[in-house]
């Protein structure tokens, strides 16, 4: 099996026992996929920039008292090669390469461009997993049915998700069309807390938590955080999540329910601006300590 070596695996670990793929639990996967991206572009950059980004995190974590990346190992692979398979093609080429790791037992994070490749991935752990949630940390619904006449627009990989019939929990969302509205307030499935209701106190995490099954999986789009904290996204809108409150979810979400795999997407770096992959590969590292801590990894 391909994994990337200590000059350019994530953490820059240097023990091979500890980021080689047969000796490691989690594996972290790329899929540098941009095909849609409707406002800046360069989302295909932020896999790569994330895991450079990495090598300047501390191993060790004050908030969690451990390392996280000794209990488990980290495998990083190579980059997935979509050879200029867009849409439906490419979804099944991310949904072929993560069963892959999934039947192997890995704990999945992944790495991703544009938001599309989500699809991919959650069609993946439905394989495996008949019963879970899709926990979306997002400022776009992403519902809509489909966005410039592409059903699997960036815009509409939600509206893809809810096809699989998983409930979704969604966080942070302060911007969509009237049809992404009006499926929120119809569908069964989607539970929305929208940007203006979660600023005032923290009473609406728990009540998330709530609604989420035993198992969830989370999506982090980067623009779901303040463009304080993560500036470098295709589409950035005020008024986000802030660091130490998105932290505090997701450590309760790791304390309450089994986290069963995770990915980060939508960061398109900047030139001489690092702090958005930086902030990124240390997110990526906590949530991964929060789920080492509660025992979401097994």
């Amino acid at each position: 099996m391909d994994f990337l070596t200590s000059d350019s695996n994530f953490l820059g670990i240097t023990e091979p026992e500890f980021f080689q793929y047969d000796s490691s639990k989690v594996v972290i996967q790329s899929a540098p996929y941009e095909h849609t991206s409707s406002y800046l572009e360069g989302s295909k950059f932020g896999p790569s920039e994330i895991i450079k980004a990495s090598h300047f995190v501390e191993f060790y974590d004050e908030e969690t008292d451990h390392e996280a990346y000794a209990k488990f190992g980290i495998c990083t692979l190579p980059e997935m090669q979509f050879n200029g398979k867009v849409d439906a093609e490419a979804i099944d080429i991310i949904e072929q390469e993560t069963e892959k790791h999934l039947n192997n037992d890995k704990f999945v994070i992944s790495l991703g461009a544009e938001h599309t490749v989500t699809y991919g991935f959650v069609k993946a752990f439905k394989n495996k997993y008949k019963h879970f949630s899709v926990l979306q940390i997002d400022a776009h619904s992403d519902l809509r049915l489909a966005y410039h006449d592409n059903p699997y627009s960036h815009a509409s990989v939600m509206a893809r998700v809810h096809d699989l019939q998983l409930p979704i929990c969604q966080v942070g969302i302060r911007a969509q069309c009237k049809q992404e509205a009006d499926l929120i307030k119809s569908s069964p499935l989607i539970n929305t807390w929208f940007a203006h209701q979660i600023q005032d106190n923290d009473d609406w995490m728990d009540a998330c938590i709530a609604k989420l099954e035993d198992k969830v999986y989370i999506t982090i789009d980067a623009d779901g955080f303040d463009p304080s904290v993560i500036p470098a996204v295709g589409t950035a809108e005020p008024g986000g999540l802030m660091w130490h409150q998105g932290l505090k979810f997701l450590r309760k979400v790791a304390e309450k329910k089994q986290i069963i795999g995770f990915d980060i997407v939508e960061c398109a770096p900047k030139e001489g601006e690092i702090v958005s992959q930086f902030n990124l590969a240390k997110l990526l590292y906590k949530l991964l300590g929060y789920c080492s801590v509660h025992q979401s990894i097994k």
